[in-house]
């Protein structure tokens, strides 16, 4: 490993950290959020917005940007702390989050917050915005890309497969579906809820080509992303293998963690134990 990647992925170590600091002092403050949700899918939007994305925080709107959705809004702390830290607004402004008048809603809203695509929340519905979005680019000839984060339990919304069919039958090689594929969804597992697996096969008889990967090591998904895409005229799927809660020992994989609040002294061993990693202060 070269001498510039062993400091990018230090550095995305870093950033995640301060990343799930912030959003889980911002939770607790707010008395809302996704806390679950939004540890195991940090990992993976650091990776994007600090070494995959082509994207401009100080021109938020530039037509030739990457475009990227967060299908799974009601995970929009982990949006916003990161969108925070690349830049895209003051940090400042997330002790805003879920106030009256804030721009900062329980699910993103593009009109509000400089460098969200597309208002989500309801599940379901983000792909098929990808897709739309894909599609244009290919109209187009344009080169920018789409990506797409989903939650896992959100696949079982029909609007999902819709969606997967239509990009494979487009050729859209240049979207890529990312699954947070935590197995936890709101009060079960996945896979006791309604069976998703094999999610992989089952995505590639729909015409994607599949990838699977840790979602919490650096190396790997930026190695998958680089590899983008897949197979030419195919739409690219990365099934993220992720945990709820991670980072913080008493919440990972733990499904009571979807939506519950910390109290101030969980907030205080959460804060320690991620202070750990990048050996910085507790805040």
């Amino acid at each position: 490993m070269t001498s510039d990647r062993v400091q990018l992925i230090a550095s995305l170590r870093r950033r995640a950290a301060a990343i799930r600091r912030r959003d889980l002092l911002m939770i607790q403050r707010s008395g809302l959020g996704h806390p679950g949700g939004d540890l195991s899918a940090i990992d993976i939007l650091t990776t994007l917005y600090f070494a995959v994305l082509h994207v401009d925080p100080a021109n938020p709107g530039a037509p030739d940007r990457d475009r990227f959705i967060l299908s799974k809004g009601h995970c929009s702390g982990a949006l916003y702390n990161t969108l925070a830290e690349a830049g895209f607004f003051p940090l400042a402004e997330l002790d805003t989050f879920a106030q009256p008048l804030s721009a900062l809603n329980g699910h993103p809203d593009r009109n509000k917050v400089a460098g969200v695509e597309a208002n989500t929340g309801p599940l379901g519905h983000g792909l098929a915005v990808a897709v739309g979005c894909a599609l244009a680019a290919k109209m187009d000839g344009a080169s920018w890309r789409t990506f797409v984060l989903v939650g896992d339990g959100e696949l079982q919304e029909g609007s999902n497969w819709e969606a997967l069919m239509a990009a494979a039958h487009f050729k859209l090689d240049n979207l890529t579906l990312i699954v947070d594929r935590n197995g936890l969804q709101l009060g079960d597992s996945t896979e006791r809820t309604m069976a998703l697996e094999p999610l992989a096969d089952k995505l590639r008889a729909f015409g994607w080509a599949v990838r699977e990967t840790d979602g919490h090591d650096y190396a790997a998904l930026l190695d998958a992303f680089a590899a983008i895409p897949f197979v030419g005229g195919h739409p690219n799927c990365l099934i993220a293998h992720t945990h709820k809660g991670q980072g913080v020992s008493f919440m990972v994989d733990n499904v009571a963690w979807h939506h519950r609040i910390p109290t101030y002294d969980e907030l205080n061993l959460a804060l320690q134990e991620l202070a750990e990693v990048d050996h910085e202060p507790v805040l």
